[in-house]
């Protein structure tokens, strides 16, 4: 099932989506829901990683300390 909504651009949004739906031989529909379906998916993923973040603070699950410098002396060394 598909709904219908209006969305507003400002003048420079709208004509940047008409190019690009121009320059793809795509419409302005099937640009804005792409970009609509990838900016859901993106930040459904991060949320889901904060969530767990979050549930293994809760839970008291942290790096030890051992853990913490290995990961900072890996950077240090490829920084030299």
């Amino acid at each position: 099932m598909t709904a219908a909504f209006t969305i507003r651009l400002d003048d420079e949004t709208l004509a940047k989506l008409d190019a690009l739906a121009a320059d793809t031989d795509r419409s302005r529909n099937w640009i804005a829901t792409k970009a609509i379906e990838e900016y859901l998916a993106t930040n459904a993923w991060q949320i889901t990683r904060i969530h767990e973040g979050l549930a293994e603070a809760d839970r008291g699950d942290f790096a030890t300390d051992a853990e913490v410098e290995a990961v900072f002396a890996k950077y240090r060394n490829k920084s030299a």
